[in-house]
């Protein structure tokens, strides 16, 4: 299992000397031994990677990884390129098309969002080909629990976007005054009806980011 760097290791060093993360290290790494894992191993931290502590604007929170081969690639939402785009992203792009005008993609690659400071964070960051929520509750919400208890910390402007119940549950965990917390349903096609579409969060994103004077998201994914 590749390990964070940069600043995100300096906030979360002390995470790794606790006993549920020595345990969650030897679970995934027999996990990895043993079974097959999405996603490559080398990619679990690319939230982190791709998007430092410092850079962070906003924060998109995802579950868990995409369990189909080649889709996850450590990143909410995102599928490697040459992958066929999910529902819930396909719901997503709509909601770009109709909030900002965006053209839809032809791939499911969003490592341009997180290069520009979109935080891309699913609370369980592996699983088991094909068993949906098979790796809950082994501690990795214990881990990106303190990654967002760290960003309620920044004293600057974040934007949190919470899609659906599970992640709206970590609301009760921010209280910054500076950030900005945006709720809607959940993109999948079960709920994206519901409240999802139409709800605006990307051109609200950019708003809050340019009253406080800060570069707006790209959010055009070529």
């Amino acid at each position: 299992m590749a390990g964070i760097n940069g600043d995100w290791y300096e906030a979360l060093k002390g995470e790794f000397r606790k006993d549920y993360y020595k345990q969650l290290f030897q679970t995934v790494n027999n996990e990895y031994k043993t079974r097959l894992i999405f996603p490559p191993a080398n990619d679990i931290f690319n939230a982190f990677h791709l998007t430092p502590l410092k850079e962070v604007k906003a924060v998109i929170l995802g579950q868990d990884p995409y369990h189909n081969h080649g889709q996850a690639h450590g990143l909410c939402f995102s599928v490697q390129k040459g992958v066929s785009v999910p529902p819930s992203l396909v719901n997503i792009y709509q909601e770009l098309h109709d909030d900002l005008g965006c053209a839809i993609p032809r791939h499911g690659c969003l490592t341009k969002w997180a290069e520009q400071g979109v935080l891309m964070l699913n609370t369980v960051l592996t699983v088991r080909a094909h068993q949906a929520n098979s790796h809950q509750g082994i501690g990795w919400e214990e881990f990106t629990d303190a990654a967002i208890r760290v960003l309620n910390t920044q004293d600057r402007p974040i934007v949190y976007i919470l899609w659906g119940t599970p992640a709206q549950r970590k609301a009760r965990m921010l209280n910054n005054p500076q950030h900005l917390i945006l709720k809607a349903p959940h993109p999948s096609p079960l709920s994206a009806s519901r409240g999802f579409f139409g709800s605006r969060p990307f051109s609200q994103t950019n708003a809050f980011l340019q009253s406080h004077g800060l570069e707006p998201i790209d959010w055009q994914i070529e």
